[in-house]
């Protein structure tokens, strides 16, 4: 049960993320790449699908962060909110053992996608 929740942007995630066991390299604040996306379930399956995604996106190098929101004027939708060191981590997670997995699962109740944006994460308050 999620009691509170805070987002922080990817400038402001960067000196924690620095030094620690989760940075895997030194980050380079001028290749950061986000990548903002609405997915809709089949109906009623909304939540098997979050859980899903959730757990293929466990160890992927190169990725800060990977949030997954419910939205609330949809009952069947989610948002996917992701912020990596490059566009280039990101495209080599798609090809990582438990993505591939978590995607093959989660085909058959992908009712379709709205919205997506790709971002160059800057900064924010937290």
């Amino acid at each position: 049960m999620i009691t509170r929740r805070t987002v922080l942007s990817a400038a402001a995630l960067l000196p924690f993320l620095k030094g620690t066991a989760f940075a895997m390299e030194e980050i380079d604040e001028t290749t950061l790449y986000g990548v903002i996306g609405q997915m809709k379930a089949t109906p009623g399956r909304r939540d098997a699908l979050i859980a899903l995604l959730a757990a293929g996106s466990e160890a992927m190098p190169g990725n800060l962060a990977y949030l997954i929101a419910k939205d609330n004027a949809d009952a069947d939708a989610i948002w996917i909110t992701e912020i990596w060191t490059s566009a280039e981590a990101h495209q080599a997670s798609l090809k990582l053992p438990q993505v591939q997995a978590a995607i093959a699962k989660a085909r058959p109740i992908i009712a379709g996608f709205g919205t997506r944006a790709e971002v160059t994460p800057v900064g924010g308050k937290h």
